[in-house]
């Protein structure tokens, strides 16, 4: 099987009330992890790269991994640009042998989110590669993504047929609560995701998926496991997962997830070290690492994206 679309996956996502996982990606460990619990539970995948994991691993590396995970498993498997914010930066993705691209013009005024959205659309169709828009700007920190607190803004559900009606878009990813990073909400709020405004949007764009950023639920045992074993991170409350399957029910048929990840690898590696002072063999840190990655992503195939058996 080779590396495929969205467009089956989210058409079928849609119909069935479920939406697909779009995992970040940065080293093999990762995509091991991540790629094993699909096999087992049977769910199509995205894995999604950033600019900054472009950076930091390779593109090729990257892409070769990709496409070693799909002969392993013979599943359909996305590979998607996360947050790319130029065109130079999505051609480069569309040319190497991405599937998926998303461009992020939320940073910009809207006709010219429009503008740089469409260039990029017309680019990708023509390679045969499908584009995901954004509007609406979503608070916090994620790689070179920064949007300080206040300064986010949900999505107007009044633009959003124009925006996709003049820019081609394939998916849109909307702001209704949801917040980039492991610092989302402080103790004793209470998280809301804006479901009133996903219904609006998705009675404009009947059928057209949706996506959410910012997902994870920045889950408590990894917090704790990295704070008993060195670390100093504040509580924080992330989006709880009842919200975010009632949202994959709905017209969401993709959420990302990331910090959830960087989470369980780092709180394990730290337990390891903790246990394991004079071990330096990255393969005996790296694997428990790697299936505290695999029950994480099994955990949200079947209870939070509901997809498993999907593939």
């Amino acid at each position: 099987m080779a590396l495929v679309t969205t467009k089956e996956m989210f058409k079928k996502a849609y119909e069935g009330g479920y939406a697909i996982g779009a995992f970040n990606v940065n080293n093999m460990e990762i995509i091991q992890g991540i790629t094993e619990a699909a096999k087992e539970q049977q769910a199509p995948l995205i894995l999604q790269v950033s600019s900054g994991a472009r950076k930091y691993a390779n593109h090729t590396y990257l892409v070769k991994l990709v496409e070693a995970a799909i002969i392993e498993t013979d599943l359909p498997i996305c590979l998607h640009l996360d947050h790319g914010d130029t065109f130079e930066l999505c051609k480069s993705c569309i040319d190497g042998g991405f599937t998926s691209v998303m461009i992020d013009g939320s940073h910009h005024d809207y006709e010219d989110n429009v503008a740089l959205t469409k260039k990029v659309v017309e680019y990708a169709h023509d390679h045969g590669v499908v584009v995901e828009g954004e509007l609406g700007k979503l608070e916090g920190v994620e790689d070179d993504v920064k949007v300080a607190e206040g300064e986010g803004s949900y999505t107007d559900p009044d633009q959003v047929l124009d925006f996709v009606t003049r820019t081609g878009v394939d998916s849109l990813a909307i702001a209704i609560g949801t917040s980039h990073g492991a610092y989302k909400f402080k103790p004793g709020m209470k998280p809301q995701l804006r479901f009133d405004i996903l219904d609006e949007v998705s009675k404009r764009l009947p059928g057209f998926p949706i996506v959410l950023h910012g997902a994870s639920s920045v889950m408590p045992e990894f917090v704790k496991m990295i704070n008993e074993n060195g670390g100093n991170m504040p509580d924080a409350i992330g989006i709880p997962e009842d919200m975010l399957r009632e949202a994959a029910t709905k017209a969401v048929c993709k959420i990302n997830i990331d910090s959830d990840l960087r989470l369980a690898m780092t709180g394990t590696i730290r337990k390891y070290f903790a246990e394991n002072p004079s071990h330096f063999d990255p393969r005996q840190y790296l694997k428990p690492a790697r299936e505290a990655i695999k029950g994480m992503v099994a955990h949200k195939i079947v209870n939070v994206l509901g997809c498993n058996g999907k593939a």
